[in-house]
């Protein structure tokens, strides 16, 4: 019987759990739905690119990569209006602290905060957009430029955040990781899960896609210290694990987070480039696959997946560091692939897991046109105006059971 440590046991009396909530006395009464959890600080390092430690796995930024945040929502020229609020800080499991900012009494709604998002976004986008393309050229990899959108909260983290110091990242043109410390979490609420549900499933524009589930198998290469090769696996008819697709970290170029006023949920922009591995070496090949055939489907451990004790590596090269179990259903139009996830993460160098909620919406038809150089600013600009306006009007606000 393959080893499993106490850390790694899920009790067989209970289910898998979900995100657990925060203590209803920290949240106002119209959010105390909301789940948040702790993430983890960023580091960042710069050799080639810039690098941050996310549950153990690695977040790349282009060397050239921008990171912005800027409050929208509200009329009036202030980036943060006088009617801003923010959440008294609130200790997380691990000690530190996080803040949240929301509109407050006696706000203004702006009319058409779309577009005054895609204007501040377009500038960057095209730029990053540019550099992205010239620097994509890999024998390895196939690389693919995608434009996401994500939904959650900008968190502001440590004890020494308040309103000032949130006015002046605000104003700033520098890029936002040099101004403030926030994390951007995407653990929805169960509540919302539901109400995007309900609202593709229906009458929306949107036809139903697929419905999958995955384990990603993270593996660590000492001769590849800077990233993490992922394994997507399917499990086939005898039960075991199948290889899909096996990438490397993706590169962050832009990332804009933005705090949406008098909405339930905050919006994140992202440019990445995916990385997908199309040829290894035999040792590479073989190493890869013992490990991932090794693997034991578990449903009462975090992740969903365990080794056989000493089979967690390979050749003293690679490592089992991660594992994620992932089910989701998407929905598609024209311009829009929408995934909505559950995901159950373990990391196996930090012994922690969470579980959580998450709603991804990939913006297929201008990431189309980002690929394929068609830069032209009106046409861009109107689409992701177009975008920005559909997940505003129907992505950042849910329906609150009571409590």
């Amino acid at each position: 019987m393959a080893y499993v440590p106490p850390h790694k046991r899920y009790s067989k009396d209970s289910p898998t759990p979900d995100p657990s909530p925060l203590p209803p006395s920290v949240l106002p009464q119209s959010k105390r739905t909301l789940t948040l959890s702790d993430p983890k600080p960023n580091s960042r390092r710069r050799r080639d690119h810039q690098s941050s430690s996310n549950q153990g796995l690695k977040i790349i930024y282009a060397a050239d990569s921008i990171a912005r945040w800027f409050v929208a929502g509200s009329a009036g020229d202030d980036p943060i209006p006088s009617s801003v609020a923010i959440w008294e800080p609130f200790e997380w499991r691990n000690g530190g602290k996080a803040t949240v900012i929301e509109a407050g009494e006696g706000g203004v709604v702006e009319e058409r905060p779309w577009a005054n998002i895609s204007e501040r976004v377009m500038p960057d986008l095209i730029g990053c957009c540019r550099a992205a393309v010239e620097g994509s050229v890999s024998k390895r990899e196939v690389v693919k430029l995608t434009f996401v959108a994500r939904t959650g909260k900008v968190l502001f983290l440590g004890t020494s955040v308040n309103l000032e110091s949130i006015r002046k990242a605000a104003v700033s043109e520098i890029d936002s990781r040099t101004q403030v410390r926030k994390s951007f979490y995407t653990n929805v609420p169960s509540d919302y899960m539901e109400d995007m549900q309900n609202m593709l499933s229906g009458d929306s524009g949107f036809d139903f896609d697929s419905e999958k589930e995955y384990y990603n198998v993270k593996i660590f290469d000492k001769f590849q210290p800077e990233s993490t090769i992922s394994c997507k696996c399917a499990v086939v008819n005898d039960g075991a694990l199948e290889i899909r697709k096996i990438e490397l970290n993706q590169v962050r170029h832009l990332v804009v987070d933005i705090s949406c006023l008098f909405k339930d949920l905050d919006l994140r922009l992202m440019l990445a480039t995916k990385r997908i591995l199309k040829s290894l070496d035999d040792e590479e090949n073989e190493a890869i696959n013992k490990l991932v055939k090794s693997a034991i489907i578990d449903p009462d451990v975090k992740g969903g997946l365990r080794w056989p004790l000493g089979e967690e590596s390979v050749a003293d090269r690679f490592c089992i560091i991660g594992v994620w179990h992932t089910k989701f259903k998407a929905f598609k139009n024209q311009s829009t692939r929408i995934k909505l996830r559950h995901a159950d993460r373990f990391d196996h160098r930090t012994s922690t897991g969470e579980a959580s909620n998450e709603v991804m919406l990939k913006l297929i038809g201008i990431s189309k046109h980002l690929r394929d150089g068609n830069v032209e600013l009106d046409c861009i600009n109107d689409m992701v105006q177009e975008s920005v306006k559909l997940i505003w009007d129907r992505f950042l606000s849910y329906s609150h059971s009571s409590t």
